[in-house]
Order: structure tokens, then sequence, then C-alpha cells
């Protein structure tokens, strides 16, 4: 009664066991996704980053050259006196004392950038005596002072251009962090679309070869049949054996292509994340119409370009350190003015209010005026100083120059290479249309007798050199296509992309 039980029971158990897990699904991709996850898995964005946060930071170094500084010191002192004198009576008499003391100094600076210094001082004091040294002595043991010095540069070190000139490299230099931080995200946007691209090519080819396979298996099949009726040589048989044979070893080249395109487009998207089980690429390249000519090309270029923005900020930080290395050729002359407010010495009833309200009214001010005048002999410092500031602006010169006139060819280039491709492109689908019917025509007249398996097999191998060719066309348009809108420095506004 048990054994009608078992076999069910023993069908369902193996039909478990041989059930597979299902795979996983490949993640369909599309050129803009690869981008946006790219930018935001690839770890050379990470590293422009910290460069640019970096660069930014010393903005903020060279800005705290012109902060208030606050001082301040507390000052307890005590010490201790005598005096040794002869009486009347020949005897010898001491008089000692000690005096003690307690002062506070706070005080503060600044810096402003048209040269200019300000100090400030602020000293109360408290002082006592004891002893019979100070017997009799009026006891005002409060006092305190306040003062104010402004000094100013009228020949060296005079002028924002000359004083902020380190601030002002500072603030460039961020803009030009700024902008070679895009300059990165643009390279690596360009670097993706090259990997897609052979990735694409990757998979494309490998079709082709598995369809240039099933022709050249086709042939052979057909072939053996008609050696078996007896209308065609058993030796022909070898030739699209041969055939065959070929077709997988490049299918074999074809396959390991694809794997290496895979690994490293997967390597760009996902460097330190989990990696999906396979990629599935949606896009494929297609051939648009420019809009624009060479000449408008130029123009866009040498406006957008971030290396020609970069090459004139280093251009006019250059041109700010000359300013600031000529200047120190200026003897230097300053002007001061120092105000200084007293207070009446007070008793302890008064105490340090009476101080502070001597200063705060300017009770017993004082004030004065002056210059300072000083000529550094032969100066050669500062003369080497200029000359090597001078240099560095003409050689600055020079870079930006040279980098426009690369700009301009590099358009050009890419450009006629858009140009070239695209008519490649289209010369490249009639040649593979033409092979196509080359083959059918072929394959007709070799049915019919009017034609060789050799002249078969040689029109199979012209047509996958066209399909590989017209696959090769599309893939360099798209490159090149990429490569223009880089070198009109607009690929991240092609790509609706904004750096932030």
């Amino acid at each position: 009664m048990m054994r009608p039980l078992i076999f069910p029971a023993m069908l369902v158990a193996f039909s478990l066991v041989g059930q597979q897990a299902p795979k996983p699904a490949a993640t369909k991709l599309t050129l803009q996704s690869a981008i946006e996850t790219s930018l935001k898995n690839n770890l050379q964005v990470q590293i422009a980053i910290e460069s640019r946060d970096f660069t930014r930071a010393g903005l903020t170094v060279e800005e705290g050259a012109f902060d208030w500084n606050l001082t301040a010191g507390l000052n307890l002192s005590k010490a201790q006196d005598a005096t040794r004198f002869q009486g009347l009576g020949g005897s010898f008499s001491t008089l000692d004392g000690t005096v003690q003391s307690r002062s506070l100094t706070v005080g503060s600076t600044k810096a402003f950038g048209w040269g200019g210094n300000l100090s400030l001082s602020y000293a109360p004091k408290y002082s006592s005596a004891s002893g019979s040294y100070y017997a009799g002595t009026t006891a005002t043991p409060y006092d305190g002072s306040l003062s104010a010095t402004y000094t100013q540069s009228l020949l060296r070190n005079f002028g924002r251009d000359v004083t902020e000139s380190r601030l002002i490299v500072a603030r460039k230099s961020a803009q030009a962090a700024d902008l070679g931080f895009t300059k990165a995200i643009i390279d690596l946007v360009a670097s993706t679309e090259s990997l897609y691209w052979d990735m694409v090519f990757a998979q494309r080819n490998l079709e082709n070869k598995r369809q240039a396979l099933e022709l050249a298996q086709k042939q052979l099949r057909e072939n053996q049949i008609r050696v078996q009726v007896g209308t065609l040589a058993p030796i022909e048989v070898t030739s699209s054996e041969a055939s065959v044979a070929q077709r997988e070893q490049d299918i074999i080249a074809a396959d390991a292509q694809l794997l290496n395109a895979k690994d490293a487009l997967i390597r760009a998207l996902y460097p330190s994340t989990e990696r999906p089980a396979g990629l599935e690429l949606a896009d494929a390249p297609s051939v648009k119409p420019l809009e624009l000519n060479e000449a408008t090309a130029e123009k866009q270029a040498l406006a957008n370009r971030l290396e020609l923005k970069s090459a004139r900020l280093d251009l006019e930080s250059k041109q700010v350190l000359e300013t600031a290395a000529s200047n120190r050729l200026l003897p230097q002359l300053d002007a001061y003015a120092t105000y200084t407010g007293n207070a009446a010495s007070q008793i302890p009833s008064e105490g340090l209010a009476a101080v502070n309200k001597d200063l705060t009214k300017s009770a017993y001010p004082g004030y004065s005026v002056g210059i300072q005048f000083a000529l550094p002999i032969q100066n050669r410092a500062a003369k080497g100083s200029q000359a090597q500031a001078r240099a560095n602006r003409r050689s600055s010169e020079l870079s930006l120059r040279d980098l426009e006139l690369g700009i301009t060819l590099e358009v050009r280039q890419s450009y006629r290479n858009v140009e070239a491709s695209a008519k490649g492109v289209a010369a490249a689908e009639k040649t593979r249309y033409f092979r196509e019917k080359d083959l059918e025509a072929e394959q007709k007249k070799f049915e019919n007798g009017m034609s060789t398996n050799f002249l078969v097999l040689s029109k199979q191998n012209d047509l996958d050199t066209s399909k590989s060719a017209e696959l090769q066309s599309q893939i360099t348009y798209a490159k090149a296509v990429t490569a223009l809108e880089k070198s009109l420095g607009h690929l991240l506004e092609a790509r609706k992309l904004e750096v932030k």
C-alpha cells in the first residue's frame, strides 16, 4: 500500500533537485547611466575633490594674514629693597620695603590690504609698597594707559596689488582648482564613453563572428550533401571545414575581447562597490549631421576650453606677482601716527574705575606722528626676484599662446575626423550591403554549377570583413563625436551634466 505513495514523492524530490537557481539578470546600461554611475563611484572623482579642497584651503590660509590678532599678558611681580644709613650716634640702621605689582596688557593688531597696520593696547596696573623704606609716601596704587598706533606704507608695500598679492594668487588658484576639478570630470566622461563604445564593438563583433560561423557551417553542410550525391568533389569539403575552423578561432578571439572590454568598463563604473553579474548595453552609435562649421567650432573652443581659462588665470597670477616684485625695488617709506591716553595715578579709594574714566575721556592725551625711511644698498635680492617674476610672466604668456594654437589644431582635426567618420560609416554600410548581395549571387551561381566553393568562401570572408569595417566605422564615429565635444569644451552640457 505504501509503494504508490513513494513514486510520486520521489518524482517531486528529483524535480526539486534538478531545478537550477535562476541566473541574475544582467544590468541594462545606457550610455547616460554609465556616465552617471562612473561619476558616482569612480575614485578619480574623489581624488579630484580632495585636490580642489586642498587648494581652496590655501585661500583660507592667505586670508588669515589679514585677521585681527588678539594678545593678552598678565604680570605679577614682587620686589624687596633696602637702604642702610648711619645715625647721629654712629650706629647703623636699615630701611626696607616691598613693592608688589599686578599688570594686565590687552592688545590687538591688524594688517590691511592697502599696506596699513593698526596696533591697539590697553594696560591697567596696580602696585603697592610696604615697609619702613616707603613710610610717609602717598599710596597711589592704580594707574594705566591706552594707546593706538597706525602705520601706513607709502612706497614699498603700498596698495592692494602688492600687499594682497599672495591672497590674489590664492583666489585665482582656487578658481583654477574648480576648473581642474571640472576638467577631471570631463576626462572621466570621455574615458567612460570610450570604454562603453569599446564594449559595444566587442559585443556586436562577437555577434558578427557567430553569424559568419553559421554561414560557414551552412556551406559545409551543403557541400557534404553535394559530395554524398556526387555533384561535388570531396576535396571541396576540406576548404569548408577549414573555413569553419577559422570562424571558430575568430569567435574565441572575439569572446576574449568582449570579456576584456567588459572588465574594463566594470572596473571604471564599480571600482569599490558591488559589481553586477553582467552588463547589457542598450545604446548603439548613430550618425547625426554637424550643426556648426569649422570656424564656429574654433571660436567655441577658444571661449569654452577649461585649459585656456586656467592658463589665463595663471598668467594673471604671474602678472600680480611681477607687480609685487617690482614694488619691492622701491625704498621703504612709512608714516605713522600714535595716540596715547594716560591716567592720573589713583588712590585706593578711587580704584581702577577712575583710571578707566581718565582713559575713556582722554583726560591726559598724547600724540605723535612721524615717518621712517629705509633704502637697501644695491637691493640685489629684490632685483633678482623681479627678474624671476618677469621670466615667469613671459613664460605664461608663451604657454597661453601655444595652448591656443594647440587647441585650434585639435578642434580642426576633431571636426574633420567627425566629417570623415560620418562619410566612412555611409561608405561602409554600402560596402556591407553590396557584399551581402555579392555573396547571394555567388551562392546562386554555385548552386547552378557556375561557380566554385572557393569563390563562395571568399565572398563570405569579404562579407565578414565588411561587417567588421562597418562596425568599426560606427564606433570610430561615436568616439570622434566625443572627442569633438570635448575639444569644444561643452561635453558636460551635451550630456546634460552639472558639476557641483
